[in-house]
């Protein structure tokens, strides 16, 4: 059996613009999530990845990540975004802390 992904369509779905910070935010914790995994999985950073040798070029601080990397921690996060608040949930900055 073929794996066919269906996921829910986000496309045309807008965000405010004062999520902004948010998307940045939840990017650099799915980096750091994705790291400590990692880590504790016994990889070390690597000049390229290297399964074998648990080697990988990403297992630095998000700011430090190549754009293109930062990308897809951005997207990873939009795409989460969008789907909550397609889902009927709204989400909002608590103006106290």
């Amino acid at each position: 059996m073929a794996y066919d992904p269906q996921p829910l369509e986000t496309r045309g779905g807008e965000l405010p613009a004062e999520i902004a910070p948010l998307v940045e935010r939840l990017a650099e914790h799915n980096h750091d999530i994705w790291a400590r995994q990692r880590l504790a999985d016994g990889w070390t950073l690597g000049p390229q990845r290297d399964d074998a040798r648990k080697k990988h070029p990403c297992l630095v601080p998000y700011a430090q990540l190549p754009e293109s990397e930062k990308t897809y921690d951005r997207n990873a996060a939009l795409e989460t975004l969008k789907v909550i608040v397609m889902l009927g949930y709204s989400i909002q900055a608590n103006r106290g802390s």
